[in-house]
């Protein structure tokens, strides 16, 4: 029988009514439930001993509320504490409620930035941080032993009451105490917000509204459907903040994604912003302008351009798997000024170890109030003092037929990429060759697709277009 409950980086997701269907909820929820009183009733687990209270999250999506409430039935039945948020709560807001309820877990069911017919079951731990992989997996073996013993569900009783909260007001205020909201008001920038139908409503613009900040904020209402685009705010996502900006002569435009752990961010200018800048930029403020000491956290395909401008500085740089729990882990050992990653996710010192949307905006709008100059300008200096880097990822399709024997050859390791010999082969996550002058390239095969996901990094645009060529070939040669 085919695993239909399988774990990736940030959860189980599946299509509504195909494969996140109720029968398939309640093997992931009792997984879950089975998994977590193993945990409490070992001796070694730092939640053994303690009131077993696990909070439950929604996204804005489809059927959110129902299938959180129907998870949180079968935790009741299971003998825990349940604690339900009282509407679409964003991953990071969910994320600090653990803390400060001293809640040993929480289920978000959210599919985050995916298409509206997506829905997902993520599991959070005790520190806040999201489940890791050894976690997962164990979930996963649980829910096969369901799905293959003769077992049948037929439904159960939900007249019991489930407690709701409001994550918002402490979670609001947290966030106010980790960036200067005043500044900003009194900087006069005007700042565009687009929520996207996402769990971020009200959340990032609230903030700012209540500070007396100049806003203008877009669909900040529910729409499960997200206009039928993935509400992801990448550059064709915040098109139409963008249109607004331009015209009204803003200073920056900050977007979320659905369960608002990711950003994106649009210059002045326009400009959007890629996660590796704004990674960088948030280093520069926080060092700069804040003060912060401590160490950097990067995924294997993040550029290293945050490391070029911590090397500045002596400040150490670690390299993780692919997933911010790996980031998370980092965070949970030792001070980390900001951990982030290519995808669009981060946090930082003195918050929790899990993505946040809503502070990556607000540090931005933060910098530029700080500095009265643009994202671009800033990035612009920095760059005088480490480089250019052109960074970018690429789908390359490959012959089924050959991938396995693509993956044999790249972890067999390859001595050149192109014309430019390998320096390092780096099989952390995949497969990574460095290259001189600080370029690179990473491949990770698709574990749903036909692809390779093809991650570059070069130090002009005509090296860039070179390597691209390079690995295309490369992988169109078994």
């Amino acid at each position: 029988m085919d695993p239909i409950i399988t774990f990736g980086t940030s959860g189980w997701r599946g299509i509504i009514a195909d494969t996140f269907t109720y029968h398939n909820l309640h093997i992931a929820s009792e997984a879950f439930a089975k998994v977590l009183i193993k945990e409490l009733n070992s001796s070694k687990s730092p939640i053994h001993g303690r009131k077993p209270l696990v909070l439950v999250g929604y996204d804005a999506r489809f059927m959110g509320p129902l299938f959180a409430r129907h998870t949180a039935h079968i935790l009741l039945k299971n003998g825990f504490e349940v604690k339900m948020v009282d509407r679409d709560t964003p991953t990071p807001a969910l994320a600090f409620s653990i803390l400060r309820l001293k809640a040993i877990a929480a289920v978000n069911i959210t599919a985050s930035h995916n298409p509206p017919a997506y829905s997902g079951f993520k599991v959070s731990l005790w520190n806040g941080a999201g489940a890791p992989a050894e976690w997962t997996k164990a979930v996963e073996i649980e829910a096969g032993k369901l799905r293959s013993a003769s077992w049948t569900w037929n439904g159960f009783s939900q007249s019991a009451r489930i407690p709701t909260f409001d994550p918002a007001p402490t979670f609001l205020a947290r966030l106010a105490k980790l960036v200067d909201l005043e500044r900003i008001a009194k900087s006069g920038i005007i700042i565009g917000v687009d929520a996207m139908h996402g769990a971020g409503r009200g959340y990032l613009s609230r903030l700012l509204l209540e500070a007396g900040c100049r806003i203008h904020a877009i669909r900040e209402n529910l729409n499960p459907s997200f206009e039928g685009r993935n509400p992801e705010p990448d550059i064709d996502g915040m098109a139409q903040i963008r249109d607004w900006m331009l015209k009204n002569k803003g200073h920056l435009a900050l977007g979320l994604d659905g369960d608002a752990d990711r950003f994106g961010i649009l210059d002045s200018d326009g400009t959007w912003l890629t996660p590796n800048q704004i990674l960088t930029l948030v280093l520069h403020h926080l060092t700069r302008n804040k003060g912060l000491k401590g160490s950097v956290v990067r995924t294997v395909p993040t550029s290293h351009q945050v490391q070029a401008l911590a090397e500045l500085t002596g400040i150490p740089v670690h390299e993780t798997p692919v997933g911010f729990k790996y980031i998370a882990a980092i965070m949970e050992r030792e001070k980390v000024i900001v951990g982030g990653e290519e995808s669009g996710g981060l946090s930082i010192q003195n918050h929790i170890p899990e993505k946040d949307g809503i502070l990556a905006c607000l540090l931005m709008a933060e910098l530029v109030a700080t500095e009265s100059r643009s994202l671009g300008a800033i990035l612009e200096d920095i760059t005088g003092k480490i480089g250019p880097f052109f960074t970018s990822r690429i789908n390359i399709p490959v012959d089924p037929e050959l991938k396995d024997q693509l993956i044999s050859k790249l972890a067999a390791g390859i001595d050149q990429i192109g014309s430019a010999r390998v320096l390092e082969s780096v099989s952390k996550d995949g497969y990574k060759f460095l290259l001189p002058d600080s370029e690179w390239v990473a491949f990770r095969a698709s574990g749903t697709e036909p692809v390779f996901r093809c991650y570059i990094e070069a130090r002009s645009e005509s090296n860039f277009r070179k390597l691209e060529k390079a690995c295309k070939k490369l992988l169109s040669a078994a």
